[in-house]
């Protein structure tokens, strides 16, 4: 169990709180039981090692205090918007004979001995943390779930984990799902190589196909005005012939009277 060293402040107005931040220090409050609140401040540095462990906020610490240990539970951590560094805490003292709800944590183990991974599957975690109400005397540090020998398809439901005695979670209308291990999605891409070359040459044939065409039709354009200009020629000659074989009129000799 950690041991957090806290001492008592007396800031009551924001620029003495802003003087404590400035030495490192965390306003925190103290409070639950039958004892009044308190105005405490503790170690930025430790405060913020403690963060880095997920369980922080479900973990009863001890608090020393004026030389005297007790134990509390986190409750809420508020960060700086901007910076976001810790900036204030709340403690509850942890009582005798009472209940709390917390969020445990959930963890997976033996991930290399399920079948399912192993085949491709995905383990979809639909809750990371499960709201329980806990004895203070018997508060889980997290929730494990066991994978070997699961395979594709199985539901981890609440119903499935083991919780320890007098736990039990706040939901209590249905058996929620947990994670669940699916089947992988697989993207087939789209073949072309060999296909995608017969297409091109195919492209080629009608290409030429078509320049084939025009070059007919181009030749057939050319001999039909061949055709017409022989025509036009020939009957030109003719109507000259024509012309040469009339006599004119004027052309023959008077008679003598």
């Amino acid at each position: 169990m950690n041991i957090i060293d806290a001492s008592l402040r007396d800031t009551k107005t924001k620029g003495e709180i802003k003087s404590l931040r400035s030495v490192d220090k965390v306003p925190a409050i103290l409070y639950g039981g039958k004892e009044e609140n308190q105005k405490i401040s503790i170690s930025k540095k430790i405060l913020k090692s403690l963060l880095e462990s997920e369980n922080f906020l479900s973990n009863i610490v001890k608090l020393k205090l004026n030389g005297k240990e007790q134990q509390v539970i986190p409750r809420e951590v508020v960060y700086d918007t901007i910076s976001d560094e810790p900036i204030h805490l709340d403690f509850m003292r942890v009582m005798a004979g009472t209940k709390i709800i917390l969020e445990i944590p959930v963890k997976f183990i033996n991930n290399d001995k399920s079948p399912g991974l192993k085949r491709g599957g995905v383990l979809n975690i639909v809750r990371r943390k499960v709201e329980l109400k806990c004895p203070t005397n018997n508060i889980p540090s997290e929730l494990v779930i066991d994978l070997e020998g699961m395979d594709i398809g199985v539901s981890f439901k609440i119903s499935s984990v083991k919780l320890p005695d007098n736990v039990m979670p706040t939901i209590t209308d249905r058996d929620f799902v947990i994670a669940t291990l699916a089947a992988p999605t697989i993207i087939k891409e789209p073949e072309k190589p060999a296909e995608t070359a017969e297409g091109e040459e195919g492209a080629e044939v009608t290409t030429e196909g078509a320049e084939g065409e025009a070059k007919t039709t181009e030749a057939g354009e050319k001999k039909a005005e061949g055709d017409k200009k022989a025509d036009g020629d020939k009957k030109a000659e003719g109507d000259k012939k024509a012309e040469g074989d009339k006599k004119p009129e004027g052309g023959k000799k008077p008679e003598k009277k």
